[in-house]
């Protein structure tokens, strides 16, 4: 069940202790309900406190399950998911936990005014929201979850100013979504991950640029993709598992020399690429 579907669930039944009687809560009061601050929740001083008199189907409140003045985010979440119109009153409040779920039902043009908050688990809801127009203003966001999410949500044409981001995490986003053009920027960052994904997309002949990276694992992505006529660039790498790939797609003279390669697993692959093209020809 997704996590905003068991949210909206209907309290479940009071619990049955061993000796067969009730407890003297439900099961899902299990966690006391207390405010940010540590203290028993006091409902006659809440804002919002003539809800407390409907009933749960009639959208009220009900202290332990659905309250804003809850320290546990879920009972917070549930207050504002059946009253989202009382959101924009407290995206001021003290606690960050509201201030981030009330983010989640405001209507779009409160969220500029959160942009800025002091909390990074506000900033990404705000990220996750924010429109277009606005987004790109918090590329400079200084925690990296909250740049994750811009980077994901960013316009195209608007990724390159994180191509230099400090987080490698950042860059990957940028290497999965920015157009292969733009990916020759990356081809040397200094994170291994960055670069295979850089590996998988990069066109030619701007992949040929990568047959002598240090890492091993872009190496063989670029022998799944070089052109069959180029693999020789490869034939002679220090790392089998690369020669292994290339021995994976040779032909030719390229396919005679493998066969003979100082690596056991290199031989059998190439043997098993030469059965195949001959059965192909077969």
């Amino acid at each position: 069940m997704p996590p905003d579907a068991a949210m909206d669930t209907p309290a479940p039944a009071a619990a049955t202790l061993p000796d067969g009687s009730g407890s003297r809560s439900p099961a899902w009061d299990d966690i006391p309900a207390r405010d940010w601050q540590g203290r028993a929740i006091d409902c006659t001083a809440c804002a919002h406190h003539v809800l407390r008199a409907r009933s749960a189907d009639d959208g009220g409140c009900e202290p332990g399950r659905c309250c804003m003045q809850d320290a546990y985010a879920r009972r917070i979440d549930r207050f504002f998911r059946r009253h989202p119109t009382l959101a924009g009153a407290h995206l001021q409040h003290p606690y960050f936990e509201v201030r981030a779920i009330a983010a989640r039902h405001v209507e779009l043009f409160s969220l500029p005014a959160l942009m800025d908050d002091p909390d990074e688990t506000v900033r990404l809801q705000v990220a996750l929201r924010l429109p277009q127009r606005l987004l790109a203003r918090m590329r400079q966001d200084p925690h990296r979850e909250v740049r994750l999410r811009v980077a994901w949500r960013l316009a195209e044409a608007e990724l390159p100013a994180l191509l230099g981001d400090v987080d490698e995490a950042v860059r990957l986003v940028v290497a999965r979504r920015i157009a292969p053009p733009l990916l020759a920027a990356l081809m040397h960052d200094p994170d291994r991950q960055v670069r295979g994904e850089v590996a998988l997309r990069l066109p030619m002949p701007a992949l040929l640029g990568l047959v002598a990276d240090p890492a091993p694992e872009v190496r063989r992505v670029v022998a799944e993709r070089l052109p069959a006529p180029l693999l020789d660039a490869l034939s002679h790498d220090t790392d089998w598992t690369v020669r292994w790939t290339v021995a994976g797609r040779a032909q030719g003279a390229l396919l005679q020399r493998l066969l003979r390669d100082d690596e056991p697993d290199v031989r059998e692959r190439a043997a098993q690429r030469q059965d195949e093209l001959e059965a192909s020809h077969g």
